[in-house]
C-alpha cells in the first residue's frame, strides 16, 4: 500500500507541469557515446514516448559523433576538428550523411516500436535547416562544409507535431547555393528550440550537469543565470566539451526559450525526472 501512495504522490506532483506543458514544444538534443548505448537509448526514448503521450510536442535533434569518427578510422579518412566542428570534404560529408540516416532511421524505427507515431527529417530537406557556408576564423584552416544556421522550416515542423508525431532530425543543411553542408547538432537543436519558441530547450549528456569542481560531486550547480555562464567559462569551470553546450543553451535562451537543461542521460528516466519534478536532476540555465 505505501509503494503505491508513493507512485500516486509522484503523479500528483507531475500534475501541475502536465498541465503547464500540454500542447508545448520542447527540443531535446541527444548524442554522442550516450546514443551508441543501447540501454541508455531504450530509456531516453521511452521517456519521449511518455512526453508525447501526455500531450506535449517533443522534437529529437540527434548528433552522432563517435559513429561518424568509427566509420572514418575504418575507412582510413583522417579526423580533424577545429573548435568542435569537424573538418567537412565531401567524402566526409558522405559519410556523415549516410551515418546521421542509419542513427535516424533507427531511432524512428525504436519510437515506433514503443507505441508513438514518429518521422524522421533531414535538416537538407525541404529547407528545412537552411545554412550558409561557416566562414573560418582569422588564422584557423577552412573547416569545409559546415553551415552556419541562417533559417528554420518552423512551418514543416508544426505540420508535423499537429499530427501528434515525434519529430527526429538529423542534422544537415543546404544552401542557397544548393550544396549540402554539415551542421553542428548542438547548433541545430538550439536554433530549432529558438525558432520554435519552445518552452524548453533539454541537452542531454553523459555527466550530471555543470559542477564548480569536477572531482566533487557536492559542487553540482543546479541552477545558472546566462549572464553567470561567462564568468564560469572566464574561470575555467565551464570547459572543453562542456562549453558549446552551455553556448547553445544561451543562444537558445536569447532567441525566447522559456529555459534551458543540461542533464544526464544515464540517470534512469531523467528527461521525467527533470521535467515534471519539482527539483529536477540537472543544471538548468535561465534567462
Amino acid at each position: 500500500m505505501e509503494d503505491a501512495i508513493r507512485k500516486a504522490d509522484v503523479l500528483i506532483e507531475a500534475l501541475p507541469y502536465i498541465k503547464r506543458f500540454h500542447k508545448k514544444v520542447i527540443v531535446i538534443k541527444y548524442g554522442g557515446s550516450i546514443l551508441g548505448d543501447e540501454n541508455i537509448r531504450k530509456g531516453v526514448l521511452e521517456d519521449i514516448v511518455f512526453l508525447g503521450f501526455m500531450g506535449i510536442r517533443p522534437i529529437l535533434v540527434h548528433g552522432g559523433g563517435p559513429n561518424i569518427s568509427e566509420r572514418m578510422r575504418a575507412s582510413g579518412k583522417k579526423t580533424e576538428f577545429v573548435e568542435g566542428m569537424r573538418v567537412t570534404d565531401e567524402e566526409t560529408l558522405q559519410l556523415v550523411e549516410e551515418e546521421l540516416s542509419v542513427l535516424n532511421a533507427l531511432i524512428v524505427k525504436e519510437l515506433n516500436a514503443l507505441g508513438v507515431k514518429a518521422v524522421g527529417l533531414n535538416g537538407k530537406d525541404d529547407d528545412l535547416i537552411q545554412v550558409e557556408k561557416k566562414k573560418a576564423k582569422a588564422g584557423q584552416v577552412d573547416i569545409g562544409l559546415v553551415g552556419q544556421i541562417k533559417a528554420i522550416n518552423i512551418q514543416l515542423l508544426s505540420e508535423e507535431l499537429k499530427k501528434d508525431k515525434v519529430v527526429v532530425v538529423l542534422p544537415m543543411g543546404r544552401g542557397k547555393d544548393k550544396k549540402t553542408y554539415n551542421v553542428n547538432a548542438d547548433e541545430a537543436a538550439s536554433s530549432i528550440a529558438a525558432n520554435m519558441q519552445a518552452e524548453k530547450f533539454v541537452l542531454l549528456t553523459n555527466v550530471k550537469g555543470i559542477m564548480r569542481n569536477a572531482e566533487d560531486t557536492s559542487s553540482f550547480i543546479s541552477t545558472l543565470t546566462a549572464a553567470e555562464v561567462s564568468g564560469l567559462i572566464e574561470n575555467k569551470i565551464i570547459q572543453q566539451g562542456m562549453i558549446p553546450k552551455v553556448a547553445a543553451c544561451v543562444e537558445a535562451l536569447n532567441g525566447g526559450v522559456k529555459k534551458t537543461h543540461i542533464i544526464d542521460a544515464r540517470t534512469p528516466h531523467g528527461l521525467l525526472l527533470e521535467i515534471f519534478t519539482d527539483k529536477g536532476i540537472g543544471t538548468e540555465i535561465v534567462k
